[in-house]
């Protein structure tokens, strides 16, 4: 299996849609608002294999100290199979040496996420304003 996995802005609204209902992640329910978002991050970056999207990651970032990645998805089918950590790898290249990476991870990604070095940022407490109901 040979998934290209690149830093990329070319996201198609039904392909992305199809992966986040797939994965039933609730910004598929605001379809305008999360292809804006996605092709507005400081870095996008996709999977696909034979031109059919199958993953996706992105970043926001203030470009010098800080990003933050807030979308990390693989499609179910493609799960367990390295994808994800290909996905992490490309955007964490980009920002290797920035005085912070962060992200918020919950259920499977948390081990996931551990596995690739991440820890929970000292006695800090995770809060938000959310209008989701995949959490």
């Amino acid at each position: 299996m040979k998934v290209e996995i690149r830093l990329s802005d070319q996201i198609q609204e039904e392909e992305t849609i199809a992966l986040y209902v797939a994965n039933d992640w609730s910004g598929a329910k605001k379809p305008v608002e999360l292809l804006a978002a996605l092709r507005n991050s400081h870095s996008l970056v996709t999977a696909r294999l034979s031109s059919t999207l199958i993953g996706l990651g992105n970043a926001i970032s203030d470009g010098h100290l800080v990003v933050y990645y807030p979308h990390l998805l693989v499609h179910p089918n493609y799960q367990g199979k390295g994808i994800g950590r290909q996905i992490l790898q490309a955007v964490q290249t980009r920002y290797s040496g920035f005085h912070q990476q962060m992200l918020v991870a919950d259920g499977k990604a948390i081990e996931f996420y551990k596995r690739a070095g991440f820890v929970r940022a000292g006695k800090t407490e995770p809060m938000w304003i959310y209008d989701g109901g995949d959490h």
